[in-house]
């Protein structure tokens, strides 16, 4: 891919321990390993090359940390952020109780207008489910998000949220201007690292 595609930043917010970093490597890596359950501690970063109504662009995916006492260390993450995917755990009502905390940050930080979508994690869980969906879909709608089910372990719409968030991204103009990719911002540089991982999303195309 060309170095001078379109750049996407996403980041994938939430409280910890709530699936988001289970998503990200499913999506990327095709991985679901049960030992990356620990948290993540600070930022973890992810690239992944996506093809959307067929040109190529890059994707630059920001795993944040859900714990507090990193909360300095993540808010500058949401400078030129395009798209943030908030993450709770359907098996853990805590965990869905603090999104409306999420999506206040996310709307405090990121920049106007940001693609926002909701993803109820860990489905596989029917066990021990404590969130019903329409307590999500009924959330996502208060704050104009899309919404999402899905499972890391069975791979039940891990592609969605990501495909809708950047599609939404791509058909939204000011979210694409250059000046608002951070083509100068350190922290999507980053992606331009070599060593960096890329992975061709084929399946992007709407």
């Amino acid at each position: 891919m060309s170095s001078d595609a379109p750049t996407i930043k996403l980041l994938l917010i939430g409280p910890s321990n709530s699936g988001k970093t289970a998503l990200l490597l499913r999506y990327v890596d095709d991985i679901f390993d049960t030992d990356t359950a620990t948290a993540t501690i600070g930022v973890d970063f992810k690239v992944k090359r996506v093809s959307v109504k067929g040109k190529p662009h890059r994707l630059l995916l920001f795993d944040t940390a859900g714990q507090e006492r990193f909360r300095t260390l993540t808010s500058s993450y949401y400078r030129n952020a395009q798209g943030v995917i908030l993450v709770y755990d359907v098996s853990n009502r805590e965990s869905f109780l603090s999104m409306d905390h999420w999506f206040g940050e996310a709307e405090t930080y990121a920049s106007p207008g940001v693609i926002k979508c909701l993803v109820g994690s860990k489905i596989d869980r029917t066990g021990s489910r404590a969130v019903r969906r329409e307590e999500g879909e009924a959330l996502a709608k208060k704050y104009g998000a899309t919404f999402y089910e899905s499972s890391s372990k069975t791979r039940e719409n891990i592609r969605e949220p990501f495909i809708t968030t950047v599609d939404r991204i791509v058909e939204t103009p000011h979210l694409m201007d250059p000046a608002l990719m951070g083509k100068r911002d350190g922290t999507v540089a980053l992606g331009h690292s070599r060593n960096e991982p890329e992975v061709v999303e084929t399946g992007c195309a709407c």
